[in-house]
């Protein structure tokens, strides 16, 4: 968790300018009351079934959102049962395995998010949605500790390396090709937790 605010926080501090904060108003109430339900009931969960169950919806979504722009009708969904559905399994997801970046990936995707601002709306939504969880990590899982702690801030240079070769690649990455990088990543990320 502290890694993944040292994350958020530095890409907010860049894309900042970028931000599309229409879309987390309609995602963050949603993702909200899915941490708080993950929280309550979501310590327990089988760990394997749990991800192998996740890992399956990930896979399924990505198969529809690559059919639908593959498609020339591309309508735009906006009803609120769309960003609803989304952001409470977002919310529910991070607090019990952080596999929320799938379900918002695709939401902006389907949104139709140019990279910057997918980037930057993104980034505003996990920083604002891991620091709500974080109290939780640590008084109610206690989860978050003086020992791991220790362990993030060795890996923090990391963190900031990859955030620096991040950004590079991403300015030499066109609009299209970033829609399917990214499918495509998640649908590799849904794939590693099924096999590993």
């Amino acid at each position: 968790m502290p890694l993944l605010l040292m994350g958020d926080f530095f890409a907010i501090v860049y894309y900042n300018r970028f931000c599309e904060w229409k879309y987390i108003l309609k995602m963050i109430p949603w993702m909200i009351l899915g941490v708080l339900i993950g929280v309550f009931y979501g310590y327990n969960i089988n760990e394997n079934n749990f991800r192998l169950g996740m890992a399956v919806i990930i896979l399924l979504s990505v198969i529809l959102m690559y059919a639908w722009d593959r498609k020339k009708n591309k309508t735009v969904p906006t009803h609120w049962s769309f960003a609803g559905a989304l952001g409470m399994t977002a919310g529910f997801t991070t607090m019990v395995g952080n596999l929320a970046g799938a379900f918002t990936n695709l939401y902006f995707l389907a949104q139709k998010l140019p990279k910057n601002e997918f980037i930057g709306t993104a980034a505003w939504l996990y920083f604002i949605i891991n620091v709500f969880k974080l109290p939780f990590h640590v008084f109610v899982w206690e989860t978050i500790q003086l020992e791991s702690l220790k362990v993030s801030l060795l890996l923090a240079p990391f963190v900031a390396l990859g955030l620096y070769v991040g950004v590079k690649l991403v300015r030499k990455i066109n609009e299209n090709a970033y829609r399917k990088l990214i499918l495509l990543f998640t649908a590799i990320g849904a794939l590693i937790i099924i096999f590993q």
